[in-house]
């Protein structure tokens, strides 16, 4: 048909099954034309990784291959053509007896027929691809348990090394239909193998670790293949097989620009939407409850909706039930089953009362009486911050229709600061072409002394280090390392060798102007000794409120960047102030910050 067609299920598995053969024999440290193989399944997917094998360096005569029937032999009259180009003669081994000093097994057919007694006697740190799914054919504990020294594979996403198609097939059918290939032949499959093989020992992006609830994923028996989710695959698999595609001479179209062709995958890719994906996911990977105190408002039922359907949060609504029931009949929202609390109403006494006492123990030396107390508890988000101090939730989300300062005011009074936190800071998420910036103060304090721009820097760094972000810092001014001399300079000066003293191990520099911070050949030339040569900020401090404000406001209207926030950092329990007139895609997105942010703090 002249045109790429290629059987996923088939080739697909035979590819990614490939790309983990070579890094867990690399790892193992064995000759892919010595080791032997011992395969249950003889179908189309079994026969097509073991023709890979073989186009990899693998040797016939070291391949054992069972179906139902048992070992794939020329004395069976019931094989196909192509299992009869690994069909063995003489004796009729069972699995077990051919598992014996074997070094890979590989499973494509169904789940627990191999125990861990058959697999004791295989070879020295044996590879094990129990790919059947849902269940592998070995249950992937015991056979851990049975063999520690092994290298094991699985279909299954909640063990390490899942190989799976959707690492492949997307990419390689882009690759090929970019250069308009004719064909998806053996030199494209090849070169997708080797791609993803190269993927699997490059530094793995921070957002992917933060997916899977990881520090530092790296090369090893337990990361011998890329992760599905890793936004990687689309600019390396692609390129790779369009190349292989135009050095065979099957490409109709070849490229010749490939740092343009690269720029595009990743435009095609929506590098933007990655970070808030991988937090997204993280999120649901264990939901918190989230109070939210203005659910009177539309804005807020539908992001309840969302986070709820998305299982990023479980949704607790403050206001009137009759109002709040109301909105939800009229644009019919999926929110029938969630809690709705009037602290007004009547059933809500009791916890006015408690709520009362304890906020007017906080705060009966700051000029509030027991009747004042119990009264604000009436107020939405003085109740809802009393949740969270309580633990009857885990984070309050307000400010929608509020002024900054009257929602922060009471968390700051119910809930406080974290330990050896003076301050609180503000901080926005900016996504960009070269990925999320952090920039703080945006939106608390206004004319940070030196100690403040520590408080407000450390803050800023443990919150993205708890995304799995490596944090690199710049803290700016309008001066580079002493070229201007003033009071300014010189506290943002100062606060960062103090930051540097109360930790060593974090990445950061200053003062220094924005512009200089990302010219890496210019710090190169002019200021070698600077952290920053070698590691770009991703968090950039502000000398003061005006100028992070202006900074993020002016990237956004004018740069083209996403601004996600304010987030607000250091308070003791998760509180996320919103800005007034916040959408619901921004509502959502620091509901799902906030509940990453519990999820670290348990």
């Amino acid at each position: 048909m002249s045109i790429p067609l290629m059987h996923d299920d088939q080739h697909g598995t035979a590819i990614i099954s490939a790309a983990a053969l070579l890094n867990a024999l690399e790892l193992v440290d064995k000759n892919i034309e010595e080791v032997k193989f011992v395969v249950s399944g003889a179908g189309a997917a079994a026969i097509a990784c073991c023709n890979m094998y073989l186009a990899l360096g693998a040797r016939v005569e070291n391949i054992y291959m069972f179906d139902v029937n048992g070992l794939v032999a020329t004395s069976r009259n019931d094989l196909s053509e192509q299992m009869k180009h690994f069909a063995k003669s003489g004796a009729l081994l069972s699995v077990k007896e051919a598992l014996l000093n074997a070094d890979v097994f590989l499973g494509l057919s169904v789940g627990n027929i191999i125990t861990g007694d058959m697999i004791k006697n295989m070879g020295e740190k044996p590879i094990i691809f129990a790919l059947a799914n849902p269940e592998p054919e070995i249950n992937y504990e015991i056979a851990i348990a049975t063999r520690p020294d092994a290298i094991i594979a699985t279909g299954r996403s909640d063990y390490p090394n899942q190989v799976n198609n959707v690492l492949g097939f997307p990419y390689i059918f882009r690759g090929a239909l970019d250069v308009r290939a004719t064909s998806i032949n053996e030199a494209m499959k090849l070169a997708a193998v080797r791609a993803l093989a190269a993927l699997a020992k490059e530094p793995v992006p921070d957002m992917v670790n933060v997916v899977y609830n990881e520090k530092n994923l790296h090369f090893s028996p337990s990361y011998i293949i890329p992760k599905p989710i890793d936004p990687r695959l689309l600019t390396t698999v692609s390129p790779a097989v369009a190349r292989a595609a135009i050095e065979s001479g099957v490409a109709r179209k070849p490229i010749t620009d490939w740092e343009t062709y690269e720029s595009e995958l990743y435009s095609r890719l929506g590098a933007n939407e990655n970070i808030l994906r991988f937090i997204n996911n993280k999120a649901k990977q264990e939901p918190k409850r989230v109070v939210f105190a203005e659910a009177e408002n539309l804005k807020i039922l539908k992001s309840a909706q969302q986070v709820k359907e998305e299982g990023i949060a479980i949704p607790i609504l403050l206001g009137g039930e009759k109002k709040i029931k109301a909105l939800i009949q009229e644009h019919q929202l999926n929110l029938a089953d969630v809690t709705i609390i009037d602290p007004k109403s009547e059933e809500q006494e009791a916890n006015r009362h408690k709520f009362g006492a304890l906020y007017f123990e906080k705060r009966q030396r700051r000029g509030v009486n027991i009747y004042e107390a119990k009264k604000l508890m009436r107020d939405r988000t003085h109740f809802g911050c009393m949740m969270v101090e309580t633990g009857a939730a885990d984070i309050l989300i307000s400010g929608l229709t509020r002024q900054y300062p009257n929602t922060l005011r009471p968390a700051l009074e119910i809930i406080g600061v974290r330990d050896n936190v003076k301050k609180v800071s503000g901080m926005y998420m900016m996504l960009t072409k070269r990925g999320p910036l952090f920039f703080a103060d945006t939106t608390v304090n206004a004319n940070p002394t030196e100690q403040e721009l520590v408080d407000i820097t450390l803050q800023a760094a443990d919150f993205v280090a708890s995304l799995n972000i490596k944090p690199v810092v710049a803290m700016l001014s309008y001066s580079n390392f002493g070229s201007s001399i003033s009071p300014e300079t010189i506290a943002v000066r100062n606060a960062v060798e103090q930051v540097k003293i109360l930790r060593p191990e974090l990445i950061i520099d200053g003062e220094i102007q924005a512009g200089v911070a990302f010219d890496k050949e210019l710090l190169r030339e002019n200021y070698p000794f600077s952290s920053l040569v070698n590691d770009s900020p991703n968090i950039l401090i502000f000398p003061n409120l005006a100028s992070g404000n202006i900074a993020y406001h002016l990237l956004q209207e004018v740069g083209g960047a996403e601004a996600v926030g304010p987030i607000l950092i250091g308070m003791k329990k998760p509180v996320q102030v919103l800005q007034l007139g916040s959408t619901v895609r921004q509502i959502v997105n620091i509901v799902a910050i906030a509940v990453v942010d519990a999820q670290c703090r348990c």
